[in-house]
């Protein structure tokens, strides 16, 4: 599995990385770590990366490639 998460749409509420710490990290000044960026997210933790994209009250995260 293949997520995007969008830099000009994430927005720093920071559900992403509460709900699924495996999967995604805070920066610095809160935002998701990952913002700007598309990553293949390890197996077995699918159903957090999951959990994350539907968390996102932006919208800022989608997934890419289901594999």
């Amino acid at each position: 599995m293949r997520i995007a998460v969008s830099k000009e749409l994430c927005t720093g509420q920071g559900r992403c990385y509460v709900i699924s710490p495996d999967v995604f990290t805070p920066d610095d000044e809160g935002y998701c770590g990952q913002a700007g960026t598309e990553f293949d997210v390890p197996s077995g933790l699918e159903e957090q990366a999951k959990l994350g994209v539907n968390t996102c009250p932006e919208g800022a995260i989608s997934i890419v490639d289901i594999s």
